[in-house]
């Protein structure tokens, strides 16, 4: 299905974008849900994120689908630009509500990983190339467990992120995250395709 308004077109630092850098989407997730498969996964080891300049402290993932064939953890939580074919790993099939959550996304799904930030750890400001929809690619980001303190910026501008929420971020821009608070911060991140069914979505959001 196509929509039938224009797009608007939003200019920013030499370069002209469809969509604004943040975007709330119109769905919701039950966070207690999200909670409750998170915390079924909790005491499984986490993997420490392999880009260890971007950020200090504990910043680590968990695999819910990584690039098929992917057996080493590093490998099974790097979101692969130039991989094909993706497969769920053994994560997803213990949680149900993920996988619901997943398959009310009506878009092809790349990587997807819990992605967690603990007390007194900080992203540094970086660019994670193409991840804007615009190049076909985009980053999905479904809160659920932050606290107040945490302090996510993209392009210098805080966004505040209720669980259960489900925000599109042009993360081709500079952002950031400190996470000040007592409590971890985790997110469902999900690598996807644009496709007609995302870009109605991001255009009613936008």
């Amino acid at each position: 299905m196509e929509t039938s308004a224009d797009p608007i077109v939003f200019i920013h630092t030499q370069q002209s974008y469809v969509y604004p850098d943040r975007l709330r989407l119109p769905l919701a997730f039950d966070p207690v849900r999200l909670r409750t498969d998170l915390d079924s996964l909790i005491d499984t080891p986490w993997t420490e994120h392999f880009v260890r300049q971007n950020y200090e402290g504990d910043w680590s993932a968990l695999p819910l689908r990584c690039t098929k064939g992917a057996t080493h953890p590093i490998m099974q939580i790097y979101s692969d630009p130039n991989a094909a074919d993706y497969e769920d790993t053994p994560l997803l099939a213990r949680s149900p509500y993920f996988q619901e959550v997943l398959a009310s996304l009506h878009c092809p799904l790349q990587a997807v990983r819990l992605m967690r930030l603990t007390p007194g750890s900080i992203i540094k400001e970086h660019c994670d190339n193409d991840l804007e929809a615009e190049s076909g690619h985009a980053r999905l980001h479904i809160p659920i467990a932050t606290n107040q303190d945490v302090d996510f910026r993209l392009n210098g501008v805080r966004v505040v992120l209720d669980p259960g929420s489900v925000w599109y971020l042009r993360l081709s821009e500079p952002h950031s995250v400190a996470n000040r608070g007592h409590e971890d911060r985790v997110h469902l991140v999900v690598d996807c395709r644009v496709n007609p069914w995302l870009t109605d979505l991001l255009a009613a959001a936008a």
